[in-house]
């Protein structure tokens, strides 16, 4: 009898992108894919020849295409008062699913254009995984949850999740995850966002790693990476979008009483969660750039064993550690005080001359993974319906047509009126 031949070792380069977003590069079809193909573009170069080679994108990249359309909108330079100036000229879409799915303003404006928004989000991902032969981690981005009739697809009601797609070099579905714990901003006083549930979370194993998500937040939670973990993840992902000044101080705080400085919170996600061996290898992307008058940013990283890493370095704020096999640098060096004020500096609406001047970045590292011994989890249905919409043997319900024919209608006084404005 033949011995079994023993598998090699997986050896994956893994690429982290931090693109710089605005507003404005959401609101056509053309300016999103231009925007999502700069990302690989920036990727392009960190990537290994004839390897593998795995690309992580930033959380909430497609939840700024609600403006797709609405680019007459951004001159009222808040997304509260833009949202509502598009909900309003999308009544007839959005109205109906208020009144039918029971659902916040927010989150029906969302719906009324999800489908759509959908395709080209996922169409656009899956054609540039398939041009530059990576694996893509394509972020996230608030996602329906679908099942497929034939060759049509049929969208749950009311459901919104913070939805991270994963990839493979053809363009084909690896799996889905879902955002379990959600901030204040993605709860009902903001975006509106439906939790994911803490048993959905899988892993999925591939010849990039077995890879598992955690959703910004969700990387800072015990059940979450213990979830992960104990189904063997070897590289966590961690999409992330930080909603706020970097130097600020935390946003959600463990003790209120004790305040501590972002970087020093985040710590307790990628970084703490190789640094303990809970997981090998972390990958962690951040987005920059102000959105209208919200802020965004960071610093990007991905986290090892501290033995592969090539020096004790940490972010700003912070004290060198051992653990990052990469990290971007942030905009300034300065004391405590001068760094706080960089960021305020760089903040929407700050009037500073540095406002909205963050810094663009990518990073990769070369992991070394045992090989895969896991297989991979069943398809649910909705991952079967998204398999169909990339691979064109399904798409996404259209609009009715009098909703359409109706929208001129009703956007009509809103412009009259936003052109009066000073």
């Amino acid at each position: 009898m033949t011995a079994p031949t023993p598998q090699a070792p997986r050896h994956v380069r893994a690429v982290a992108v931090q693109p710089h977003w605005s507003a404005r590069d959401f609101t056509t079809t053309e300016a999103f894919r231009r925007w999502m193909r700069a990302q690989l573009d920036m990727a392009r170069p960190h990537l290994k020849p004839g390897g593998v080679n795995l690309v992580v994108l930033t959380e909430l990249n497609g939840l700024p295409l609600v403006l797709r359309g609405g680019g007459w909108a951004l001159r009222l330079r808040t997304f509260e008062r833009v949202a509502l100036a598009l909900f309003l000229a999308r009544l007839p879409r959005a109205l109906p699913v208020l009144l039918r799915e029971r659902v916040s303003p927010i989150r029906a404006l969302q719906l009324a254009g999800i489908d759509a928004n959908t395709e080209l989000y996922l169409h656009t991902c899956r054609d540039l995984a398939r041009e530059y032969g990576v694996y893509l981690c394509c972020g996230s981005a608030p996602m329906p949850r679908y099942t497929r009739s034939g060759t049509t697809l049929r969208r749950a009601p009311g459901v919104l999740t913070n939805q991270t797609v994963l990839l493979d070099p053809h363009g084909d579905l690896i799996g889905v995850t879902d955002k379990v714990h959600l901030t204040p901003d993605e709860e009902a006083g903001g975006v509106d966002l439906t939790p994911g549930h803490l048993n959905d979370l899988r892993v999925f194993p591939t010849p990039a790693g077995d890879l598992g998500v955690a959703i910004s937040l969700d990387a800072f939670r015990a059940d979450v990476i213990g979830s992960l973990a104990a189904q063997g993840c070897t590289v966590l992902l961690q999409p992330d979008a930080n909603g706020s000044p970097w130097t600020a101080k935390e946003g959600l705080p463990p003790d209120p009483a004790h305040l501590r400085d972002q970087p020093v919170a985040w710590l307790e996600s990628s970084w703490q969660v190789t640094a303990q061996r809970q997981i090998p290898y972390a990958v962690n992307p951040m987005v920059v750039g102000n959105l209208l008058d919200l802020t965004f940013d960071g610093q990007s990283g991905i986290t090892g064993p501290a033995e592969e890493a090539p020096g004790a370095r940490s972010y700003v704020l912070t004290d060198p550690r051992p653990g990052f096999l990469a990290l971007s640098p942030w905009v300034t060096d300065g004391t405590p005080d001068e760094l706080r004020q960089a960021g305020l500096d760089r903040a929407a609406h700050s009037g500073h001359p540095l406002e909205n001047r963050y810094r663009e970045d990518t990073l990769h590292a070369d992991l070394t993974l045992p090989p895969a011994t896991r297989p991979a989890p069943p398809r649910t249905p909705h991952e079967d319906a998204l398999h169909a919409l990339l691979r064109g043997e399904a798409r996404a319900p259209r609009p009715s047509p009098w909703a359409l024919a109706a929208l001129p209608l009703l956007a009509l006084p809103l412009l009259t009126w936003l052109r009066r404005r000073p």
